[in-house]
């Protein structure tokens, strides 16, 4: 198995809205209504918010690739960009997610390293993400690579309110 991690450019940007969908989709459709799925794919996938995304000196995304063929993708954010205000020092994980035929292979544990290898070349003391409360096996595997649950914060589906863990790892 041959793995490729890329940064994305604006000349990706199709491309991420196709797999963000995809994944998003994917992982969380069976737990939501599709008036509330829909409604957060517009907002969070459209072509002019990942633009502004992409443009955001602040954020990156990353592609992996396994055999050529795109299997997920990897966005950290930095200081304002960040989602919460957990610590100066840190760097957020806010989308990580696989292509259903690419899990199991070990891809999560890969992005999550290179996520904490960015960190640690920024000099950030810590990593932080949140994941949905109801996201059980997501929650197991974020404590299995040294991730503690550190607070809440609210996340919208649509109309609806749900709760999304906050968890860290300090780096050393």
């Amino acid at each position: 198995m041959k793995t490729t991690f890329k940064k994305c450019t604006l000349e990706d940007l199709k491309t991420l809205q196709d797999i963000g969908y995809e994944t998003f989709k994917d992982t969380f459709q069976h737990l939501n209504t599709p008036e509330n799925m829909e409604a957060y794919l517009q907002k969070a996938f459209n072509l002019k918010q990942l633009e502004k995304e992409l443009l955001n000196v602040s954020s990156t995304f990353f592609f992996i690739y396994v055999n050529e063929e795109l299997a997920g993708y990897l966005k950290v954010n930095v200081d304002i960009a960040q989602t919460e205000r957990i610590e100066n020092d840190a760097l957020e994980i806010e989308r990580i997610y696989i292509r259903n035929k690419f899990q199991g292979q070990g891809l999560g544990k890969y992005l999550i390293n290179r996520g904490i290898e960015i960190a640690k070349a920024q000099n950030k003391k810590l990593v932080w993400l949140g994941v949905w409360e109801k996201n059980e096996g997501a929650i197991k595997f974020y404590k299995k690579m040294g991730f503690v649950e550190n607070g809440t914060h609210s996340f919208y589906m649509g109309d609806e309110k749900q709760t999304d863990f906050i968890m860290v790892k300090t780096l050393i």
